[in-house]
């Protein structure tokens, strides 16, 4: 397996096509504003050393089921119930380690429900994707790889199909077919982690029809590849972290990242393609994928440790720690947090065997673990907003704190409880704006919104997924109706 520095040691050495604010990056590895988001996705191999954090052995890594060697847990195909919870469990601890987005996550729920979707399909045509796919998983294992999984497209005019949108490349799609491989053309938008990651996987983002079977293809490329263009996204106070470390940043140490990934006329080969327009088994992939992946919102109660803790320490610095409404709104925090792990260790627990061998969560309790995640986290923000004040929108910056003539009254009249430095409790105000607000809030709560679909797919799979009809049936043969 990777280490943190080998990781960080390999991704100099890829030559991405990125633009950033108008201009191209030249030198991705040393870009301050993206240097915290690759210390990031590092923290996924970090945690997984041994020597470093012998405690999270059992979670952080797992056994191959191909070759019966010890990986990442990132690159593993769940074999067991334990499996699932212990995926779960990784996403909370990260989750707490960085306060951020850790970007991983989507790769390895890519690489869970292709294993189970190409082994379908073979079954029904006669295909070998699965045998393709497993060679390629075998690669990322021994390679210990950062995946980007890529399912959401542009999709233009949403009111259209992808087949009947006039510009056909509102989706990604076949322009080409050669003997050797495919050449695609589109793009995928929203993509976490997308210049932090060794390979790319795309996938359809929706339901298709025979019409659309062009864009009924799931393949994997080196993130690198000629003709992939990323598109930096912009984030809020994103240019602060161009003076990193400082107070003013909020979480000195990580960051998120998002990129608009375009494909001009990019080639794969026929061993890295997984579907082709087998649009038939386009939804049972998103959905696969949407399940693993609103398993995975386990992250943000790790996220929400932070908060509550810092909002806990702000109480204390402030002097408000010991006031019945503080302690109260500090409990509903916790409650709302155990809550939303609760439901992903819940759909975690309920998973069974697919025919393909591999693992998979109870879609209905994914799907309320997920709905849960749409507002816990705005309630819990709210909390540590009012607990920790207006001054997180107010306050002056460090460069004012430290001005040789004003400075002095910035100390003054930002001092808090005796014993505490003023500069303590700036850091903490700034990760609370940071979490609730700024940077921070793009993975904690607009990512806890829109993130592995919006509220209303969830409510969609939760209506498909709930048995009504036997709820019903309670009803009528408790209150005596036969009929």
């Amino acid at each position: 397996m990777k280490t943190a520095k080998e990781y960080l040691d390999s991704m100099r050495k890829m030559n991405f096509e990125l633009y950033m604010f108008g201009e191209q990056v030249t030198n991705h590895t040393d870009n301050p504003i993206i240097k915290p988001t690759r210390n990031c996705m590092a923290a996924t191999y970090e945690l997984a050393e041994e020597s470093k954090f012998p405690q999270y052995q059992n979670i952080m890594t797992a056994t191959s089921h191909l070759t019966g060697k010890k990986i990442n847990r990132f690159c593993h195909i769940h074999q067991s119930i334990q499996d699932l919870v212990n995926k779960s469990k990784m996403g909370r601890i990260l989750g707490a380690y960085t306060g951020s987005c850790f970007q991983r996550c989507v790769g390895m729920d890519t690489l869970n429900a292709l294993s189970m979707v190409s082994y379908d399909i073979d079954q029904k045509y006669g295909t070998e994707y699965s045998k393709r796919f497993l060679k390629y998983l075998g690669y990322v294992q021994d390679e210990d790889l950062a995946i980007c999984g890529a399912m959401t497209d542009a999709k233009g005019d949403r009111s259209l199909r992808p087949s009947e949108q006039a510009d056909p490349d509102q989706y990604l799609h076949v322009v080409e077919e050669k003997p050797d491989g495919i050449v695609v053309r589109g793009n995928k938008i929203h993509q976490t982690g997308a210049v932090n990651s060794h390979e790319i996987i795309c996938m359809p983002t929706r339901t298709l029809l025979e019409g659309d079977k062009d864009y009924a293809i799931t393949f994997a490329l080196p993130s690198d590849t000629k003709g992939i263009i990323y598109i930096y996204g912009r984030q809020p106070c994103d240019t602060r972290k161009i003076d990193s470390p400082n107070m003013d940043v909020g979480n000195v140490l990580y960051g998120g990242q998002e990129c608009m990934v375009v494909f001009d006329d990019v080639f794969v080969p026929w061993e890295r393609v997984f579907m082709y327009k087998e649009y038939d088994f386009a939804f049972d992939l998103v959905e696969k994928f949407a399940s693993y992946h609103r398993q995975s919102y386990a992250c943000k109660s790790g996220i929400s440790d932070v908060l509550i803790g810092a909002s806990q320490l702000i109480a204390e610095y402030q002097g408000t720690s010991k006031t019945s409404h503080v302690k109260d709104k500090i409990i509903d925090m916790i409650q709302l947090n155990e809550t939303m792990m609760c439901c992903s260790l819940a759909c975690a627990y309920e998973g069974h065997k697919e025919l393909s061998g591999t693992y998979f969560v109870d879609t209905l309790k994914a799907n309320v673990s997920k709905l849960n995640v749409t507002k816990f986290p705005y309630d819990i923000a709210r909390l540590a907003q009012d607990i920790a004040g207006g001054i997180i929108v107010t306050m002056p910056s460090e460069k004012d704190l430290k001005h040789p003539k004003i400075g002095k009254y910035v100390a003054k009249y930002l001092k808090g409880v005796d014993g505490v430095a003023v500069e303590n409790r700036i850091h903490l105000l700034r990760l609370i704006e940071n979490l609730t607000i700024g940077l921070g809030a793009v993975c904690y709560l607009t990512e806890s919104l829109h993130g592995a679909g919006s509220p209303m797919a969830q409510k969609i799979m939760i209506g498909r997924r709930a048995n009504i009809e036997r709820m019903k049936s309670n009803a009528k043969r408790l209150c005596g109706i036969e009929s």
